[in-house]
């Protein structure tokens, strides 16, 4: 049988999630086709690689699912649960321990939001998610209302103005439009920006308050407004769903925001944490609480199809997106949050290879908004549990890996990827000497449609393993993960910008990928950061069976495998060769297109550029030499400069503002968080401050960390 399904024209990071991607879908229909490739079907396995495959079992899967989303993990409120995951590992072969770090975080007290019309009549919104009795989380006790991680603890009382998106290019636009903002609270759909950009982006407009609503036109073809059921008995979006989620800055300083760029352990100095979280109160609500809000202010100001903006309109019905200046409607809300010191818990298992300084780190993060997260992240949770169990398997036969490989169950990284940049703070001397890769499984889960993103060296084995693993996509196993992935993206990974804990990595020299599963414009709705991401909804409607779960943990497990046993480290720095390429030609394309009559003189850039292919292409002269005389020293060597060259292309500091950015070839938007920009301190000079001089310094400092990485290559 064929497979039909949707072709996604483009996949990027997003502002939804410090973990969720989003698919910018084209409404085009496709079949998935065997793509042509030296491959075989069913693909043929050696002995090793049978046994790690064959370890994975759909039923405890789920049970390790079921574990992780019948309990509050809230960070830092779970030391039981962090403690399991250890003893897994332990129990699988892993040598396991409790990393613990003391951060900053805070916890809901009380909200209220309520809408007062111009005639004075009142209007107190819910703020609350349906019980569901086919769902039985959603009444647990120890259930968790909705709230903001990081978000500013008062009161606020105004008229407010709907925002759009909240990027800095909205509110330009409200200003071109004369709507006044200042003083104002600001109404903002969720979508494009990270949510925490949105409040900063309000406050730097003179806003005293944000309420950031999800909005069901964001959710493909399964709206209830195209007669389709809603949660719990269809897969459309329940009404009442509210993501929650993190309003810190996450684009100038993830981590502990009061110990920027040192580790946070009891008794340290604590800096000041105005410049990376608000100074004023958030509250996100569903769309049906933000339905009576919006209609307040139609027919004031502009309407939404005048505005004239990306995604400013939605879909919530009866509502025209006006701006809603002089609506006369006011805003009267309170968020009280207890601000507090508490302990997080990184729960850590290693596998001692025989080469000590090669180190493979595999990494999910462990808390969750809501007592389920079955998506987000308890489905990487469980794949990682069930990794860890295939190398016990595999470790029986008397095999131990030539690296050593880490596993790590971070603890906060909702808040702002806190246990994973903590403990990369904490360790990044031994990391920077020995991390050969981090490989992060975060939603691996959410629907069926495959999502890569990477550094460019490890494109070439990202994409050789999805050959071996067999994709059940929409019930149909006659394709392999490779067919699927290509059938939609064209063969092409996504560029790493920020959003889940392999910032940290990143942006110290060391090659990443984030790798899940997410959902299409005609599959079932995930509800992120909601209630409803529960186990009921991920066995009824997100992954029946736990199908998807294996085969996505199977390729982790097999990328895992090969980057920790080759002879050869599979790492390819000639791959980064196309992409400077291409990122140079982007760039090219952004000064052209800049209204300033300013020039920028790329060249030295691009004899960077040059150079480092020819460095790359001497560094695979001697790799095949290696090969050929089976010298060892000569193998650790080419392992050795494969492993430590992109630590050069973090080697000149970091981004202006935001110096824990320090990779110069790309990073997280200034104005989106999570989405990618590339060649990010020249990009930037140019599309925010308008600084040819800045962008000019970034040139050089650029070129030189490319140079600096061609010379790690170099024979």
């Amino acid at each position: 049988m064929k497979l039909i399904l949707l072709l996604i024209g483009a996949i990027g990071a997003i502002g939804a999630r410090a973990c969720q991607r989003e698919l910018t879908l084209a409404n085009t229909h496709r079949h998935v086709k065997r793509q042509s490739s030296n491959a075989t079907f069913p693909p043929v396995l050696d002995t090793n690689e049978q046994i790690l495959t064959n370890s994975f079992d759909n039923t405890s899967i789920s049970q390790w699912s079921y574990y992780y989303t019948h309990g509050n993990h809230v960070a830092g409120l779970n030391k039981t649960m962090a403690q399991w995951t250890a003893d897994k590992f332990a129990e699988y072969g892993f040598t396991s321990r409790l990393d613990e770090y003391e951060v900053f975080l805070n916890y809901p007290v009380s909200h209220s939001l309520s809408l007062t019309y111009a005639n004075g009549s009142t209007l107190s919104a819910s703020l609350t998610e349906a019980v569901l009795a086919e769902d039985d989380t959603t009444s647990y006790p120890d259930s968790i209302g909705t709230f903001n991680g990081y978000s500013f603890s008062g009161n606020a009382s105004a008229e407010y103005v709907y925002v759009g998106r909240g990027q800095q290019v909205d509110f330009k636009r409200l200003q071109a439009l004369g709507v006044e903002l200042e003083g104002k609270i600001a109404l903002a759909k969720y979508g494009g920006p990270f949510r925490g950009l949105k409040v900063k982006n309000a406050q730097e407009h003179g806003m005293i308050g944000a309420v950031i609503f999800v909005d069901p036109g964001d959710d493909g073809n399964m709206t209830e407004a195209n007669g389709v059921i809603p949660y719990p008995n269809g897969p459309a979006r329940n009404p009442t769903s509210v993501q929650r989620g993190s309003v810190q800055f996450l684009s100038i300083y993830p981590g502990d925001p009061t110990t920027p760029g040192y580790v946070s352990k009891p008794g340290v100095l604590r800096a000041d944490k105005s410049g990376s979280v608000p100074h004023i109160p958030s509250i996100p609500i569903s769309w049906l609480d933000a339905q009576p809000i919006l209609q307040a202010l139609d027919g004031y100001g502009t309407n939404g199809t005048a505005v004239n903006r990306t995604k400013w309109i939605g879909g919530i019905p009866n509502v025209t997106y006006s701006t809603g200046q002089g609506s006369g409607a006011r805003l009267s809300m309170s968020n009280i949050m207890n601000d507090t010191y508490n302990p997080i818990y990184d729960a850590i298992g290693i596998l001692n290879g025989t080469n000590q300084d090669e180190v493979l780190v595999i990494g999910n993060h462990r808390d969750a908004w809501i007592v389920g997260g079955a998506a987000d992240p308890n489905s990487g949770s469980a794949v990682l549990i069930e990794l860890a169990k295939a190398f016990q398997a595999l470790s029986k036969t008397g095999w131990k890996p030539l690296r050593t490989i880490v596993l790590a169950s971070w603890d906060a990284e909702e808040y702002g990827l806190v246990g994973s940049t903590e403990w990369v703070e904490e360790y990044i001397p031994w990391l920077k000497t020995s991390a050969i890769s981090y490989l992060n499984v975060d939603v691996a889960v959410a629907g069926p449609i495959p999502d890569f993103s990477a550094t460019p060296d490890l494109h070439a084995i990202a994409t050789d393993v999805m050959k071996k693993v067999i994709y059940p996509f929409h019930g149909d196993t006659s394709h392999t993960l490779y067919d699927v992935w290509q059938s939609i993206s064209g063969g092409e990974f996504g560029v790493l910008g920020s959003g889940s804990d392999y910032t940290a990595f990143l942006h110290r020299g060391i090659a990443s990928i984030d790798l899940g599963a997410g959902g299409g414009p005609d599959d079932p709705i995930y509800h992120y950061h909601s209630n409803y991401d529960s186990y009921h909804w991920m066995a009824t409607f997100g992954d029946p069976g736990f199908h998807t779960h294996k085969a996505i943990g199977q390729y982790l497990t097999l990328l895992a495998y090969h980057l920790a046993n080759d002879p050869v480290l599979p790492l390819e720095p000639a791959d980064y060769a196309p992409a400077l390429t291409s990122y140079l030609a982007d760039l090219e394309d952004t000064i052209s297109a800049t209204s300033s009559n300013s020039t920028l003189d790329l060249t030295s850039l691009s004899t960077a550029i040059s150079a480092f292919v020819d460095s790359a292409t001497q560094f695979n002269t001697l790799r095949t030499l290696a090969l050929s005389t089976n010298d060892a020293g000569l193998l650790a060597v080419v392992n050795h400069k494969a492993r430590d060259f992109s630590r050069g292309f973090t080697s000149q500091g970091g981004l202006p503002g935001r110096e824990f950015f320090q990779n110069l070839l790309f990073a997280p938007g200034l104005d989106t968080g999570y989405a990618p920009v590339t060649f990010p301190g020249v990009t930037e000079s140019i599309t925010f401050e308008g600084n040819f001089t800045l962008a000019g310094e970034f040139v050089g400092r650029t070129a030189k960390a490319v140079e600096v990485a061609a010379a790690i290559l170099r024979t």
